[in-house]
């Protein structure tokens, strides 16, 4: 066990200690008295010392103690009672501590640094072997950790480990806390403090990895900067939990997606992090409906009637299953319904242990799954459409038992070899699946038992199972419905294998589109994606039209997640993956090409489509039998052995385009000696003629595929998937935010950092709410840029952290009222691209207006007619633009006030607001003079001109003059003094409390107040009344223009790299209180 270290002296104690291994840091002794030497005179002498002197404290006989060069110091840190148990922590040492401890330049660090780890060992073997059983530790580790990262209590902690954090060739002895939604870090040593805050929805990579430094560790990638974290007690442990936190995140934020429940204790959430995982991996590996849960899992021997052996493998039981998997080689797996279970005895036998042993029904799948009656006919009766019971090859292409075709022989070959196969291992769900299953598919599956077979091993069986007349259901409800789906699949159902005469008639279409409607009715956020019609086509050819329907559920849910939709995710994931396989078995391809992603892009057809767009239809189906046996496997296998094959004319390619040109000429000299399929179905390559190009038969290249690469776990592969899908998405939001907005006001760097102080944002509504409008408004169809959004609150503290003013009163109604400009289509929520467009045309930032290049004039005529086109989705001139009431212009007066607060200039700003607002005062007093004497003169014959004065010129009550008027909800009615009299200039001093008004964002950078009323109503008081006064734009702007001091304030540069980086420091604090209020 690992010691507290404690100083000791071995000048006193070298006779009773024997040294048995040592190095320049530690050495491992043993007691004497104990092992070879316990018979001597010294050992008996130390072993009575021990028994009788200190009977209660019986000192360990081996120990390991820390020494450096240049000390006579040394530190007992571990003990043992057996060589076993110290040998172990001698080679733990041996593998992450001594190598590392060269990097120190003094013995005092290295002796800190070790106290330190031992230390951390200590509290971690301490941790997790008692937080269950005392909370009070745990308690204070949560303590610990919301005091050191700020984060609220509604952030969960759940685990922590004790590590080391490299910071360049130095190590970092510290904490590591990982909860709901951060890794964090924590260290502090010899002054030296290390705090490390990270969300897992910014992880890019994250993977165990050894260096030559580092035995092994765990590297973090978090925006293009790798984090490496090692010396950890329990590395696979630890590095499994924070993939399950990874993953969830991926799930919960990027997907919208959840468990059934979340548990509140931090135990209780590992633990259904764990119970999660393994179910998905149960179902993924049985291929079972999403609906099962793992229940209980044993140990057992099972009987194997067909080799008269007992196989070493788990039973895994679920609510309807039992299965069972080898673990001894054999690739033996067996699953069994339960309502299938007819007896189940239990034999004692004497020479071994207790067998269970199942006697399931003979039946044939059709009688099994009671969905089609002895009376019907090709169809089924009493639905609402007619649905074909028959694969379409039966119809188009019924099979002749009396042809005795060459090919027709050995198909009949085939299907005598998987009858005996059915005589010997079971057929349907209870059939044993071993290594001489896989060998028969990779050698063909005959054209009347591929339905059959793509049922049982793609686990369509089961959800059909599972769910009688569901296929039916679904025709009912969406006949006759309309969507952009159901135009996407009329577009495209002619383009589904034209070549073959069940798609030219309307047998083939009208199948075709209701598997597809009903399926795109059935899961709307996939709803229809290309190469789906391709895939079903080839499905409906070998299975019935609810066989197909539920082998489509079958691919797009379980097999191939997440491949179709807009976003691909899954494509580009196991595109990744086959990078990844290609650097590790195509050594010579790689040094030849340094730029894999070729492989990616030509490669996307072949995973989409299960190289059913690249091969001819009878080399195809093949491939697809082996999809569905093996899964993914089975096509990236093919894929590396299709670049094996061309290994040499891939070499010798001096482009992409030839590289292109090799691949397809290699895919046109595929064929299938053995297909039974009549010419006219088969696909004519435009080589088919040309006897100079060596054909390739589909079945050796697949055998060629499994005896090369076979090797290749499922297991590996989904490790492979787990670790890439952190990457692919973080990649591909990096190669389209640039494209978001195309601007000049932000170099890259900056747009960056705009993104994603934009995108943690967004996710601080995800993090601890489940009621966030970004959560509710979230359309799954949307590319991952365009699902981030804002509302009024998040962009508000968003708003505030950004301004490049000092903070004052009006700052939250000024951000109010430029989210009201921002949001163009008034949902409520803005997106990137409207936050962006808003920056840039100077919602925001005057970078675009009140040049920083210090030119004298400012362009503001064009910069208007472009606000006033955002705005208004017209061209306006200045004039345009309503004008300001004098409830409006206080408010605008307070708001600058409030703008130029904390400014070096600011009482010469004051004084210029000041001799502004005087000025506009005594104009609009000569106006109004002016104006009074004008009656008189007029011809007094309008009615309306006692009620309504020219002198009061009102707001107009166009919808866009509501926009600009819209209230803040705290505006209060003006008096009635101040409606008959203009305000003196004691009322527009920054001192001034009267008409407390919200400010919006106005073109010049500064605010205007809002109103609550509507324009159009006698009440209003925007609507402007005898003794009333206003000013245009034009008014205020060449009065301001006119002082020198608001010119140079707002034409001064804004340094926005610091104004950034206060925000993503700043970010998360502010936006805690908020979260708090909620």
């Amino acid at each position: 066990m690992w010691l507290k270290p404690e100083e000791v002296l071995l000048k006193n104690a070298l006779k009773l200690w024997v040294t048995e291994k040592s190095n320049d840091y530690f050495v491992l002794q043993r007691r004497r008295g104990y092992g070879e030497d316990s018979g001597g005179l010294t050992g008996l002498l130390v072993g009575t010392l021990d028994t009788v002197l200190d009977s209660t404290a019986k000192v360990a006989p081996f120990r390991i103690i820390h020494q450096t060069p240049d000390s006579q110091v040394y530190w007992n840190i571990a003990c043992g009672a057996s060589l076993e148990e110290i040998s172990q922590h001698w080679d733990w040492l041996q593998q992450n501590i001594t190598r590392t401890l060269s990097v120190f330049d003094s013995g005092e660090d290295i002796t800190s640094f070790v106290q330190g780890k031992i230390r951390g060992l200590i509290a971690e073997e301490g941790t997790s072997a008692s937080d269950e059983e005392d909370p009070e530790r745990f308690r204070e580790a949560v303590l610990r950790f919301e005091r050191l990262f700020g984060l609220p209590q509604r952030e969960k902690l759940v685990t922590y480990f004790s590590c080391s954090y490299w910071r360049g060739r130095v190590p970092n002895q510290g904490w590591i806390y990982l909860s709901t939604n951060f890794l964090c870090f924590y260290s502090y040593m010899l002054g030296n403090e290390v705090k490390l805050v990270y969300p897992w929805d910014e992880v890019s990579r994250l993977e165990r990895t050894s260096s030559v430094l580092l035995a092994e560790s765990i590297r973090v990638c978090v925006r293009g900067e790798d984090h490496f974290f090692s010396m950890l007690l329990r590395l696979q442990q630890t590095y499994v939990i924070m993939q399950q936190l990874a993953d969830y995140a991926i799930v919960r934020f990027f997907d919208k997606e959840t468990f059934n429940f979340i548990p509140l204790l931090p135990f209780f959430f590992l633990l259904a992090l764990e119970i999660h995982a393994r179910n998905q991996s149960f179902r993924a590996f049985f291929r079972l409906p999403q609906e099962e849960n793992l229940c209980e899992v044993y140990e057992s021997f099972l009987w194997v009637p067909f080799c008269h052996v007992n196989t070493l493998g788990k039973i895994c039981v679920s609510e309807n299953y039992l299965c069972f998997a080898s673990q001894d080689g054999s690739q033996c797996h067996l699953i069994i319904p339960l309502w299938e279970v007819r007896i189940l005895q239990i034999f004692l036998q004497t020479a071994k242990k207790s067998v269970i042993e199942t006697a399931l029904e003979k039946k044939k799948l059709d009688c099994m799954c009671v969905f089609l009656s002895e009376d019907e006919e090709g169809v089924m009766v009493g639905q609402s459409q007619a649905v074909s019971t028959e694969a379409l090859m039966n119809v188009f292409h019924p099979h002749d038992a009396e042809n005795l075709d060459p090919k027709m022989l050995k198909e009949r070959m085939k299907e005598q070899s998987w009858q005996i196969h059915f005589a010997e291992y079971g057929r349907g769900t209870g059939m044993f699946c071993t290594k001489k299953t896989r060998d028969l598919i990779v050698r063909g599956v005959p054209e009347t038992l591929r339905g059959e077979l793509w049922m049982l091993f793609s686990g369509a069986v089961h959800d059909m199972a599972s769910h009688p007349g569901y296929y039916g259901r679904l025709l009912e409800e969406c006949m006759g419905s309309s969507s952009l789906a159901c135009d996407e699949i009329e577009r495209d159902l002619h383009r589904s294998l034209p070549e073959h005469p069940a798609f030219q008639s309307d047998t083939g279409i009208s199948a075709l589109r209701r598997v597809l409607t009903a399926y795109a009715h059935r899961n709307p956020k996939i709803g229809y994606c290309q190469a789906m019609n391709i895939l079903t086509s080839v499905l409906l050819l070998y299975a019935k039209e609810e066989e197909a329907f539920w082998l489509l559920v079958a691919v797009c849910e379980r097999m191939l997640p997440d491949y179709f939709n807009r976003r691909i995710i899954g494509a580009l994931v196991d595109q990744a993956v086959f990078e990844e396989l290609i650097r590790e078995h195509l050594t010579q391809l790689t040094e030849h090409m340094t730029d894999l992603s070729f492989f990616s892009s030509v490669s996307l057809s072949w995973f989409l489509t299960l190289f059913i767009s690249v091969l001819p239809i009878e080399s195809a189906v093949n491939v697809v039998d082996c999809f569905f046996y093996d899964g993914i496997k089975a096509i990236l296998q093919l894929g590396l052995a299709v670049l094996d094959y061309n290994m040499d004319n891939l070499l010798c390619c001096h482009d992409d385009a030839e590289a292109v040109t090799v691949l397809n000429r290699f895919f046109d000299s595929v064929t299938n000696k053995d297909s039974p399929l009549p010419v006219t179905v088969q696909h004519a390559s435009a080589t088919a003629n040309d006897k100079s190009i060596q054909k390739v038969d589909i079945s050796n290249l697949i055998k060629e595929a499994y005896e090369k690469y076979g090797d290749i776990r499922t297991e590996e592969v989904e490790n492979m998937r787990k670790r890439n899908k952190l990457y692919v998405i973080q990649t591909l939001e990096d190669t389209t935010k640039q494209n978001v907005v195309s601007t000049k006001a932000f170099n890259a760097a900056q747009l960056d950092e705009l993104y994603m102080l934009f995108k943690r944002q967004h996710f601080v509504s995800c993090y601890w709410s489940v009621c966030s409008p970004a959560l509710q408004n979230h359309d799954p169809s949307l590319p991952y840029l365009d699902q981030y959004q804002l509302d009024q609150s998040q962009f508000s503290s968003l708003f505030n952290l950004l301004q490049p003013w000092t903070t004052h009163t009006h700052a939250r109604s000024l951000a109010r009222s430029a989210f009201r400009l921002l949001d163009e289509n008034g949902d409520g929520l803005v997106n990137f691209k409207e936050f962006i467009c808003g920056l840039v045309q100077g919602a925001v930032y005057k970078s675009d207006v009140f040049c920083p290049s210090g030119r004298a004039k400012v362009d503001l005529q064009e910069y208007l007619k472009q606000w006033q086109e955002d705005l208004q989705r017209r061209e306006e001139n200045i004039k345009d633009l309503p004008r300001i009431n004098q409830v409006q212009f206080i408010g605008l007066t307070k708001t600058l006030y409030g703008v130029f607060h904390g400014d070096e200039e600011e009482e010469s700003l004051y004084r210029a607001v000041a001799r502004v607002t005087s000025l506009l005062l005594r104009m609009e007093e000569v106006g109004r003079k002016l104006q009074e004497s004008s009656p008189q003169k007029m011809p007094q014959n309008t009615p309306t001109s006692t009620a309504q004065p020219e002198t009061s010129p009102t707001l107009p009550t166009s919808p866009e003059t509501e926009t600009l008027a819209e209230g803040e909800g705290d505006q209060p009615d003006s008096p009635v003094s101040q409606q008959e009299t203009a305000p003196s200039h004691s009322d527009i001093t920054p001192t001034s409390t009267s008409r407390p008004s919200t400010p919006t964002s106005s073109p010049t950078g500064t605010s205007s107040p809002v109103l609550d009323t509507p324009t159009d109503t006698p009440s209003s008081p925007s609507t402007l009344r005898d003794g009333d006064w206003s000013f245009s734009f034009e008014q205020i702007l060449a009065s301001l223009l006119n002082e020198p001091s608001v010119v140079r304030f707002f034409e001064r540069a804004i340094d926005t790299d610091s104004l950034i980086a206060h925000a993503r420091k700043n970010q998360l604090k502010d936006a805690l209180p908020a979260l708090s209020n909620e």
